[in-house]
């Protein structure tokens, strides 16, 4: 063999060992690949065939009821249908959402709206309906090889029995927005959950909510539904919790029942024992069960430019001009100060009005009370009287007694959305708003009468005269039934000795049950009512009325407020005060209150007394 032949096998010998290495470590490496793949990850890609297996589907948890102080429901869960897609393609999506179109009434807005939320949520079930018929869900289940991607599920779906009359305290519920899922407050929530948006619902989301469930579906390599199926990693849905209120359903229905229905206002009473809110009413309103399953565009639209604002809240998101019903606070005041007693005249009589410069103040009884002391003065209104009244307690006295009184700030009702009350803090306030020479001294004349810069809430308002019914600082109101808020004092109180309180319920009692008293055309016949009508300036027409009292005059159950917007034309009844006047009677026969039986039986209704002013 030569040494070229020796060369050439020598080679051949050495590629054969390279290919035999080269062989082996492919080999070696398919082998540490396989035992990476069934061994070491073998439990990892179980778990990822399961996942691709199986869906998960959130179950919405029943929230609570919510029920009236008699046990009667005002907010409960009935059955409801949820029509959803499972996550897939766009295409295999946006086709799914056509073939339902036609029996869903889904429009090619809302389809847009569907698709749009697809791609921001593309792993998580599309709801198409969350309010499906039973026809809808026929329509499904009969087709079901055409809609293998569609789930339909029974849900609890929330109902208000009543409605429209209780919806601006119990407010209403809706799908968490992207907005809400970026606070804080919503931590642990996910997108699609329904909560609370407005009122108790939202006061109370966690009491009401309780927690999601899940359970699974099995699917195929297509992603269509082969059957439910359970891995053991489902959870049932805990309900929420029951809420209990002070509320009256019976006060409620005729709160709505007798409101002047083309007129806007609100009334709010209280239990004076509990702090309770018996009553809380807005006029006009909505119905919360057009908002379950997220209300259509073209409702929301309506109800917002509607010009009566029926989604307005005008028992504690409203402020007004107290009018006259700001003469007890006045009095008040002034008794604090030791500027007036209940027997104090004042120089001039009340002759129409009286001149304040170049300017002259009116009274609403242009033919003049003549003579009056303080309890005069409240029975029968007269502005002339409380503008000397102003005049006497001084500007700086009556803006630091106000502010003790714990006007500008709010009650603490358990209620989102609370105003505080507009009142003046100091002479300052006046100087930043008008400049140093831009005001005069006569402001404090309409700050007397309850006008100029000066509103309140109804329930601000209550509030006061409750401590006016019991002498004792009021409770802060709420609408859910609880020790611990029945036990929750505001931090003012009158500061007034309880003789002269006692001296302003008598004043107030003559106003509704003596002639020529602003409401005595009003009392009623087994109890006597202790109020105050007022009539409050309004620059887009008629005057507001006005009616905040309690009964039984010296044994006082019950305090409202009420107010009908532009409800006090000039030379008319005030029909804030029937309205009052009847939910209050209601009540009292409601307790099963005894007449007083030292009352003479009259007519309630005579003409017989001045009822258009104050």
């Amino acid at each position: 063999m030569t040494m070229m032949d020796s060369q050439k096998l020598a080679l051949r010998r050495d590629r054969g060992r390279l290919a035999v290495i080269l062989v082996m470590a492919t080999l070696g490496i398919l082998a540490g690949a396989f035992f990476r793949l069934q061994i070491v990850s073998g439990d990892q890609y179980v778990l990822r065939s399961e996942e691709n297996r199986f869906r998960a589907i959130t179950m919405p948890a029943p929230r609570g009821t919510i029920y009236d102080r008699n046990g009667l429901v005002i907010a409960e869960n009935v059955p409801g249908y949820v029509i959803s897609i499972l996550p897939g393609p766009r295409d295999t999506m946006a086709a799914t959402i056509d073939r339902l179109a036609s029996q869903l009434d889904i429009s090619p807005e809302e389809r847009e709206r569907l698709l749009l939320r697809n791609r921001q949520r593309p792993n998580e079930p599309l709801v198409v309906r969350d309010n499906a018929g039973f026809e809808q869900v026929t329509f499904v289940e009969e087709r079901r090889p055409q809609f293998r991607r569609v789930v339909v599920e029974s849900r609890p779906r929330r109902q208000y029995p009543m409605g429209p009359a209780n919806a601006h305290f119990i407010g209403y519920v809706g799908e968490i927005s992207e907005q809400e899922l970026l606070d804080e407050k919503w931590d642990g929530y996910e997108p699609g959950r329904i909560v609370g948006k407005s009122g108790l619902e939202l006061q109370y989301e966690a009491t009401l909510a309780g927690a999601p469930g899940v359970r699974y579906v099995e699917v195929n390599a297509l992603g269509s539904i082969v059957r439910d199926f359970d891995v053991g990693r489902g959870r049932e849905a805990i309900p929420g919790q029951d809420l209990h209120l002070g509320i009256d359903l019976d006060l409620q229905a005729l709160a709505r029942q007798t409101f002047p229905d083309t007129m806007r206002g609100g009334v709010v009473a209280l239990d004076l024992a509990t702090g309770e809110v018996l009553t809380f009413y807005s006029h006009p309103t909505f119905d919360p069960n057009e908002f379950v399953g997220g209300i259509p565009f073209e409702l929301w639209n309506t109800l917002q430019s509607d010009p009566g604002q029926p989604m307005f809240n005008r028992v504690s998101t409203a402020s007004y001009p107290p009018g006259s019903t700001w003469k007890l606070v006045m009095s008040t005041v002034g008794m604090r100060t030791g500027a007036l007693s209940i027997g104090t005249f004042m120089g001039n009589a009340c002759r129409g009005g009286l001149t304040y410069g170049n300017r002259f103040f009116r009274c609403w009884y242009s033919a003049g009370h003549g003579p009056e002391d303080l309890a005069g003065a409240i029975k029968g209104s007269c502005n002339v009287y409380f503008y000397q009244a102003g005049d006497r307690i001084g500007l700086d006295a009556l803006l630091a007694t106000v502010s003790e009184l714990g006007f500008g700030e709010r009650t603490g009702v358990d209620l989102p959305f609370e105003i505080d009350g507009k009142f003046p803090e100091s002479r300052a306030w006046f100087d930043a708003r008008y400049g140093r020479r831009g005001w005069t001294e006569s402001v404090v004349w309409n700050l007397a009468i309850g006008q100029g810069e000066n509103s309140q809430s109804l329930l601000r308002m209550a509030s006061f005269y409750a401590a006016l019914a019991t002498g004792e600082t009021p409770i802060a109101p709420h609408l859910k039934r609880d020790e611990n808020l029945a036990s929750r004092r505001m931090e003012w109180s009158l500061g007034i000795p309880d003789a002269s309180r006692l001296e302003l319920v008598e004043a107030m009692r003559t106003v509704v049950n003596e002639p020529r008293g602003t409401a005595y055309s009003y009392r009623i016949d087994d109890w006597q009512i202790a109020g105050k009508t007022g009539t409050s300036q309004n620059t887009l027409g008629a005057p507001h009325s006005w009616f905040v009292g309690f009964a039984p005059a010296h044994d006082p159950k019950i305090v409202i407020a009420a107010i009908v917007e532009q409800g006090h034309p000039d030379g008319t009844v005030s029909l804030a005060v029937p309205y009052a006047a009847g939910i209050i009677e209601r009540h009292l026969r409601n307790i099963g209150l005894p007449p007083d039986p030292t009352l003479p039986r009259v007519a309630s209704g005579a003409d017989d007394g001045v009822t258009t002013g104050g």
